[in-house]
């Protein structure tokens, strides 16, 4: 079964949880934690692969033969379950429960919790330890040679707000790295000629399980030039390309030429199985089929199937990876200028081609940059608008063929509304101490092109590529 790059962006992340315990310490605080968590994931819509409470000591992992049955569940379950959560209601046994991750064979994400003492239930009897047995774990993950994940205090509570956020913060670290495994991105023609700056390899994605599928643009003009008029997914493509934004402008011909493309791009990603295309905008396709296919794309977007400009499929990697951490659209856009004399300002802007969500309104206009050379006629397609006052998070991937290594950057920012009085997809952001990340950007040679979400997940992309995949990446924070 094909699995979409929708259920795979939004669908249910499902953790293996591991319980700690430690024989002289309270027994019911186990089985409390127990319960406390597997109602925390519930609660929160995460599913759960745990123990029985029959089939050990209240379902926790502590001694040699809890690790091989819940390693032999996990086993099991191992298609479902994106990471593992491992609670410490009190001091936890570090040899179970790193026994039980080893012989499961898992390799995902790891996140251990350990539950916070109360100053007034010290004594024997309410006394948890978790504090100083985390410490241990973690030690023994280390000599294990295994990547883990920490909350952001140290004890924490799992029925605590703060703990959610931890929770959710994982998920999408989860999903970022399960996402990344094997995934397959589309190059719809060659890069245009002028843009030496996405240039990137294939190889290095490849070694690190990033498969590109290239095809011909003429190739898929071929197709478009045998769909029929009035072919039955022509019309439907149409009929969604009316519906999806403001087209009273656009002629008709111009119309049904994008609803032409946008089918057989449709069918290409389905048949090859894609999570994202990076498509040749320009100008082979104003000068010889006469449209720009930014509303197609935008559409792809919007639907959670990332589409980049110029071929740029390391950006399109970006677009990705935020998709993932987020579960909502993602956006290619320019670098562009700065804002008056703010130094922590700047314009990003593109022609544009961004999802739809972006925007305060939108409607579908022709490409102004290039219609002075090709005819305004030959460049109707974008989707046009100010993007909306909305809490952001920015990434970028490349790869460094010099170092034969994946870099990425990442960070936050907050698009404003700001007064800005220009044409394309265009917003003002504001980044804390942006001239500093001008600078690595220049200084390490990344691409004009950024990719950006409307959400605030840095600190999960970050984790994600640094720690799980061993990229090289600089955290702007």
């Amino acid at each position: 079964m094909v699995v979409s790059c929708q259920e795979k962006s939004m669908g249910k992340v499902t953790f293996g949880v591991i319980v700690g315990n430690r024989g002289f310490f309270p027994d019911i605080l186990a089985k409390e934690g127990r319960k406390d968590i597997l109602e925390v994931l519930k609660t929160n819509g995460y599913g759960a692969v745990a123990l029985p409470m029959t089939e050990t000591k209240y379902g926790a992992v502590e001694t040699f033969e809890d690790a091989d049955k819940c390693a032999e569940l996990f086993i099991s379950k191992a298609k479902e379950i994106a990471g593992i959560i491992v609670t410490l209601p009190n001091f936890g046994e570090e040899r179970g429960i790193i026994e039980a991750i080893k012989r499961s064979g898992l390799d995902v994400p790891i996140l251990v919790q350990a539950e916070q003492d109360v100053a007034g239930q010290m004594k024997i009897d309410r006394r948890r330890d978790s504090f100083c047995g985390k410490i241990s774990i973690c030690n023994n993950l280390r000599q294990a040679g295994m990547a883990f994940s920490l909350t952001r205090s140290h004890t924490v509570s799992v029925t605590s707000p703060e703990f959610k956020e931890d929770l959710d913060r994982f998920a999408a670290v989860c999903r970022i790295v399960r996402g990344l495994k094997n995934v397959r991105l589309g190059a719809i023609g060659a890069r245009p000629a002028a843009f030496q700056t996405v240039r990137y390899s294939e190889k290095i994605l490849e070694y690190a399980g990033i498969g590109v599928e290239p095809v011909d643009l003429y190739e898929i003009l071929g197709k478009v030039g045998r769909l029929a008029d009035n072919d039955r997914k022509v019309k439907a493509k149409l009929a969604a390309i009316t519906s999806y934004t403001d087209t009273q402008s656009i002629p008709a011909d111009g119309l049904l030429k994008m609803a032409k493309f946008g089918t057989v791009i449709d069918q290409w990603v389905k048949e090859k199985q894609l999570s994202g295309t990076a498509i040749q905008c320009w100008t082979a396709l104003e000068e010889f089929f006469g449209i720009v296919p930014c509303t197609v794309m935008s559409m792809m977007s919007q639907s959670l199937l990332p589409s980049a400009c110029e071929v740029d499929v390391t950006g399109l990697l970006a677009m990705y990876i935020l998709q993932l951490a987020s579960g909502t659209p993602s956006a290619l856009l320019d670098w562009n200028n700065n804002y008056a004399e703010d130094p922590d300002k700047c314009v990003l802007f593109h022609c544009s081609n961004l999802p739809k969500s972006f925007f305060t309104s939108d409607k579908m206009d022709y490409q102004e940059i290039i219609a002075g050379s090709v005819g305004k006629e030959n460049t109707y397609g974008t989707i046009v608008g100010r993007i909306k006052a909305s809490p952001a998070t920015f990434c970028r991937t490349m790869t460094d063929d010099v170092d034969g290594v994946l870099r990425a950057y990442v960070g936050e920012g907050q698009f404003t509304d700001d007064k800005l009085e220009t044409f394309g997809g265009y917003g003002v952001m504001q980044i804390d101490d942006l001239q500093t990340l001008l600078s690595y950007i220049c200084r390490m040679g990344f691409e004009h092109h950024v990719a950006v979400n409307l959400s605030q997940t840095g600190d999960a992309i970050a984790e994600a590529l640094s720690n799980y995949l061993a990229w090289d990446v600089y955290h702007h924070c």
